[in-house]
């Protein structure tokens, strides 16, 4: 009895284990990928791209694991999409055509519903995140962005999409006037019609990561769909 108890313990642990992959020299960025449960797996899931702040830039996919979306998968979370969750190298920039690869590379292995694409990021990451949804408005269903920035020329296209700005008051690792000109630049476009801004008071650079412990982010991208917003 106590054989066969370890050998289905054995088994799950395995099971759940091969849901997270390491995925190496498909795209211009290597990524882990998590697979939902494979009744979502069968069913058109969405896809939702994590991108990390610089902490967690190198060579090792480990690294990824230690904070946000990811981590949370791995303590528990059940996410009912497919998460990519890319890593650049140190000292380099998030590139939005070198993320658009490895979207593009499992979008090619899976069905996936090309309506509901998400992305969401913190600090370097956070700047990857406006950075990719505005040069790809047309492809990103809604993003969410910790404690980064942008570039002000993508305002016209993140108005055209749900966008979710968050920034700590007390942040002195990245200002939050790199967030506010990325408002200021959605807003000059159509008044912020798609965005929702969040200061959170009191919280410094670090703590803006408590957000990928909550439901609301998660619930607040997955209400979306391109379908929908046509």
């Amino acid at each position: 009895m106590k054989k066969i108890l370890l050998f289905c313990i054995t088994f799950l642990s395995l099971q759940l284990s091969a849901q997270l992959k390491s995925i190496h020299n498909q795209a211009d960025y290597p990524f882990l990928l998590h697979l939902p449960a494979d009744s979502i797996l069968k069913n058109n899931p969405p896809v939702l791209i994590f991108l990390h702040g610089r902490s967690l830039s190198g060579n090792n996919l480990d690294l990824v694991k230690r904070y946000g979306v990811i981590h949370e998968i791995e303590k528990g979370r059940k996410i009912p999409a497919i998460v990519i969750a890319p890593q650049v190298a140190a000292g380099k920039s998030w590139e939005p055509a070198k993320i658009l690869s490895v979207l593009r590379f499992v979008q090619k292995q899976f069905d996936t519903d090309t309506n509901r694409v998400y992305v969401t990021g913190m600090s370097l990451g956070g700047y990857g995140t406006l950075n990719f949804a505005g040069e790809y408005p047309e492809i990103v269903t809604a993003a969410v962005a910790l404690c980064g920035g942008g570039n002000p020329k993508n305002g016209c296209n993140l108005s055209t999409i749900p966008v979710w700005i968050q920034h700590g008051n007390l942040d002195t690792a990245v200002p939050i006037s790199e967030s506010e000109k990325m408002v200021k630049s959605i807003k000059a476009c159509n008044g912020g019609t798609n965005l929702k801004y969040t200061v959170r008071q009191g919280a410094s650079h670090g703590d803006l990561e408590k957000a990928f412990r909550t439901d609301e982010l998660y619930n607040w991208l997955f209400q979306f769909s391109k379908a929908d917003l046509k």
